[in-house]
C-alpha cells in the first residue's frame, strides 16, 4: 500500500476480496423432515456432499498442513467509486506437494478484473478465459508439475480459488482487484468487505447452480493455530470532512490523511480480526459534497458516464393508504439464536407500528411452511397480541432453508380485500444456493405488489436479498446484530409508507432510461455508456420522477462532468451491472444459450470474472515431474462458522464433538443412519484427498 503522498489522484484505487469457507449444505433438524433424494443423490456421487465436516484436530504434520496464511486487504474509496486489492499469502509448512482450495465471498456489486500469481521472484498476471478453456489450462499445468492458479464464480459473490503444486517450503501470493460503487443513503455511506460464506442448504437434486466439488470444512472456534491472519487498511478520500466514521463489526485503529484527503481506517491483525462475520464501514460527510455529479469515462473508443442526483427529501404523505404486510420469515435451523432473535424483535416492532386499516399475515418456514392466520388479519391489538404471543412460547426453529415453496405459498397467498397495497417481506440469512430460481420464480409472479428482503446475521447471502429485492422492486435491508434492529425496524417502516421517488427516468440526447423506484434518501444512480451522437460538451440530462406530492425533475449538464481520463473504471462499474441484468435474464430462462454467449463475451472483453469467465495463471517452469504432482496432496480451507450462527447450521447439537460429520436433515430415524452410514464411508474413502 502506498502512503498518502502517493495516493494516486485518480478517483481509484485498491482493495478487496476475501477468504472464508463456504459450506455447501445446510441447515439440519432431527425433528424435520428432508427430501430422501438428498441421501440417494449424494451416495451415488461421492464427490457431491451436502454435509461440511468440521475440521479435523491433530491432522498428520506435512499431508494436511493448511496452507493459507494471511489475507491481506488495501482499499481505496474516493467517492461513490471503491477499488479494492486482496492479497492472499500460502505457504507450505509441510513436506509434501499440496494443492489448496478454498471458497470465499466478495461484494455483490464487485467488478474482479485482475488476478496476480506470484511465485518467488517469478510474478504472472492472470489471463480471462471461458470457464471450461480456463479449467483445462489449470488441469493441463497441474498435471506437468507447474504451480498454477484458478478463479472461478460458483455464484455472484461466492468464489473458488485453487493452487496447484505449492511445493514444501513455498509461498505463493495470488493477488485480487476489483472495483464496487457505493451509494449512499441519507448521506451515509457504507462499505462492505465479506470475509465469511455461510452454509449453505442444498438440494441434491438441483442442478442449474455450480456445486464445489467437495465439501468445505468448518471450524469450530476461532483462534486455533491454522487460521490466517487477515488485516485490512483502507483510505476514505473525500472533498469534505468525514464525519461519524463507525466500524460496525470489528475494532479498527483510524487516523486523518495528509492535507486532510480524507481517513485511514486499519485492521490490525489480533484475536478481534476474525474472518468470520462482514467487516462494515459505515460514515458520513460534513455537508452533501458528493451525493450528485456527473462522471465521463473512456474504454476501448466507447464512452460511459455516471449520473448521480439527489432526490427530493421525503413527503410524508397526508394520508396513508391501507397496507397488506405478509411477513415470511426462516425459522431454519441457521437461524437459531442470534438471526431469528433479531426476526423476532424485527416483526414486532413493525407490528406495532401498524395501523387498524392495515392487514397482516405471517408464513413460518423451514422444511415446510405454515400461516398464522387463514386469510389477511386486520392490525388489531388482539392480533397483534396473539402474532407475537405465539413467537414468544415456543421453540420453533430447525429444518433446511426450503425458501423456493414458501416463496410459492407466499405469492399463491390470498391478500386484503379492500385494495390495499401488498408488501411481501421476507426475513432469512440467505444460507440457500436458490439465488436464480428465487429471482425468477418472484420475476413471473409478483404482479403489482412490492417484495422487500430482510438479511438477518453476520455473513448474509448479500445475493439471495439483493436479487430479491431486485426481482421485488425494493432494496435490500441487511442487519447484522440485534443491537440495529429497532432502527432497521424503523427505516423500513419509513420506506414502504411513503417512497421519495416513483416511475424514475433519465434521458439524455432522445435515449431513455427507467430506474427503479427510490425507496430511502439515496442519489438516483444510473452508470451507462453514452449515447451515441450525444454532444459531451452541450448534452443536458434530465431526470424526472413522481413524489407522493407530486411530480419533481432535476437537470444536469454534461459540460459540468468530471472526466476521469480514460481509465476504464466505469466501463467495469458498467458491465457489471450489465452482468446482473444478464444473470437475471439467464435465471428466467429467457434464451438462456443468448444471454450464456452475451456474459461469456463481456467476460473477455471487460476482463471480468463472471459465471462462464474464469481467470486463470500458470508459472510456465515445471517444477514437479507428472507422477510427483499426481500424488500432490489436496486440502481444502478450514474456516471459522459465521459469528452468531448455531452449528445447527451444519448438522451438528450444541454440544456436538469437533470432528463430528453431519448429514442431510432426516426423513426417519432410518434415513438419519442410512445418512450417517453413507457420510462415514465418503469420509473414510476422501480422509486424505480431502485432508481435513
Amino acid at each position: 500500500m502506498k502512503n498518502n503522498s502517493r495516493l494516486p489522484s485518480r478517483i481509484l484505487f485498491a482493495a478487496a476480496l476475501l477468504f472464508a469457507a463456504l459450506a455447501v449444505a445446510v441447515t439440519h433438524s432431527s425433528a424435520t423432515p428432508v427430501n430422501s433424494d438428498s441421501v440417494s443423490d449424494s451416495a451415488d456421487n461421492p464427490d457431491i456432499s451436502l454435509s461440511p465436516y468440521f475440521q479435523v484436530k491433530g491432522a498428520e504434520p506435512g499431508v494436511d498442513a493448511l496452507p493459507l496464511k494471511s489475507t491481506q486487504v488495501e482499499a481505496v474509496i474516493a467517492g461513490v467509486i471503491a477499488e479494492v486489492r486482496v492479497v492472499q499469502t500460502y505457504q507450505n509448512d509441510g513436506s509434501a506437494p499440496l494443492e489448496a482450495r478454498y471458497i470465499f465471498p466478495a461484494s455483490t456489486r464487485a467488478a474482479v478484473h485482475g488476478m496476480t500469481m506470484t511465485v518467488g521472484e517469478r510474478r504472472i498476471e492472470a489471463q480471462i478465459k471461458e470457464k471450461e478453456e480456463a479449467r483445462k489450462t489449470y488441469e493441463t499445468a497441474k498435471r506437468e508439475g507447474k504451480t498454477a492458479s484458478l478463479l472461478e464464480s460458483h455464484r455472484g459473490n461466492v468464489f473458488e480459488m485453487n493452487v496447484a503444486n505449492i511445493l514444501p517450503g513455498d509461498t505463493v501470493t495470488v493477488e485480487l482487484r476489483y472495483n464496487e460503487l457505493i451509494t449512499p443513503s441519507d448521506n451515509e455511506y457504507e462499505w462492505i468487505f465479506p470475509t465469511v460464506v455461510g452454509p449453505r442448504y442444498t438440494r441434491a437434486t438441483n442442478t442449474n447452480t455450480p456445486q464445489p466439488a467437495v465439501p468445505i470444512p468448518y471450524t469450530k472456534k476461532t483462534g486455533s493455530e491454522n487460521e490466517p491472519v487477515f488485516s485490512l487498511n483502507a483510505d476514505v478520500l473525500s472533498g469534505s470532512r468525514v464525519k461519524k466514521l463507525t466500524c460496525l463489526s470489528h475494532r479498527v485503529e483510524t487516523r486523518d490523511l495528509d492535507a486532510g484527503a480524507g481517513v485511514r481506517v486499519t485492521l490490525p491483525p489480533g484475536a478481534d480480526a476474525a474472518m468470520n462475520r462482514d467487516f462494515i464501514l459505515r460514515y458520513k460527510l460534513a455537508g452533501a459534497a458528493l451525493t450528485s455529479g456527473l462522471f465521463l469515462d473512456e474504454f476501448k473508443g466507447e464512452k460511459y458516464f455516471l449520473l448521480m442526483v439527489q432526490p427530493p427529501a421525503r413527503v410524508e404523505p397526508a394520508s396513508v393508504p391501507p397496507r397488506d404486510h405478509l411477513f415470511v420469515v426462516d425459522v431454519s435451523g441457521s437461524m437459531h439464536g442470534f438471526p431469528l432473535n433479531v426476526s423476532v424483535a424485527l416483526l414486532r416492532e413493525m407490528l406495532l407500528n401498524l395501523r387498524e386499516q392495515d392487514t397482516f399475515n405471517i408464513l413460518l418456514f423451514s422444511g415446510s411452511s405454515r400461516v398464522l392466520f387463514e386469510n389477511p388479519a386486520s392490525a388489531t391489538p388482539e392480533n397483534i397480541a396473539a402474532a407475537l404471543a405465539f413467537f414468544e412460547g415456543n421453540d420453533i426453529s430447525g429444518g433446511g432453508t426450503e425458501l423456493l415453496p414458501a416463496l410459492q405459498r407466499a405469492l399463491a397467498m390470498p391478500r386484503a380485500q379492500t385494495g390495499a397495497s401488498r408488501n411481501i417481506i421476507v426475513m432469512t440469512d440467505g444460507y440457500v444456493d436458490v439465488e436464480a430460481e428465487a429471482y425468477a420464480l418472484v420475476r413471473q409472479n409478483l404482479g403489482d405488489a412490492n417484495l422487500f428482503a430482510f438479511g438477518i446475521g453476520t455473513a448474509v447471502n448479500r445475493e439471495l436479498m439483493e436479487r430479491l429485492a431486485r426481482a421485488g422492486k425494493s432494496e435490500a435491508v441487511v442487519i447484522t446484530n440485534e443491537r440495529s434492529a429497532p432502527a432497521a425496524a424503523e427505516k423500513f417502516r419509513k420506506m414502504i409508507e411513503s417512497p421519495v421517488l416513483t416511475h424514475v427516468r433519465v434521458e439524455i440526447a432522445g435515449k431513455d432510461f427507467a430506474l427503479p423506484d427510490v425507496l430511502s434518501q439515496r442519489p438516483v444512480v444510473l452508470c451507462e455508456k453514452w449515447p451515441e451522437g450525444a454532444d459531451a460538451q452541450n448534452a443536458v440530462i434530465h431526470v424526472s420522477g413522481q413524489t407522493a406530492s407530486g411530480p419533481w425533475s432535476a437537470d444536469m449538464r454534461a459540460a459540468d462532468a468530471v472526466n476521469l481520463g480514460g481509465l476504464g473504471t466505469l466501463a467495469l462499474l458498467w458491465a457489471r451491472e450489465r452482468l446482473w441484468d444478464l444473470k437475471d435474464l439467464h435465471a428466467q430462462r429467457v434464451e438462456p444459450d443468448k444471454q450464456k454467449t452475451a456474459i461469456i463475451e463481456l467476460g473477455l472483453k471487460y476482463n471480468l470474472l463472471t459465471p462462464f469467465t474464469s481467470f486463470v495463471a500458470v508459472d510456465m517452469t515445471p517444477r514437479l515431474s507428472q507422477e510427483a504432482a499426481a500424488q500432490a496432496k489436496k486440502v481444502s480451507q478450514a474456516l471459522p462458522l459465521p459469528q452468531g450462527v448455531s452449528e445447527l447450521a451444519v448438522g451438528a447439537s450444541e454440544d456436538a464433538a469437533d470432528n463430528v460429520p453431519t448429514s442431510p436433515e432426516p426423513e426417519t430415524w432410518a434415513l438419519i443412519i442410512v445418512s450417517a452410514l453413507v457420510a462415514s464411508v465418503m469420509l473414510w474413502r476422501k480422509r486424505e484427498a480431502w485432508a481435513l
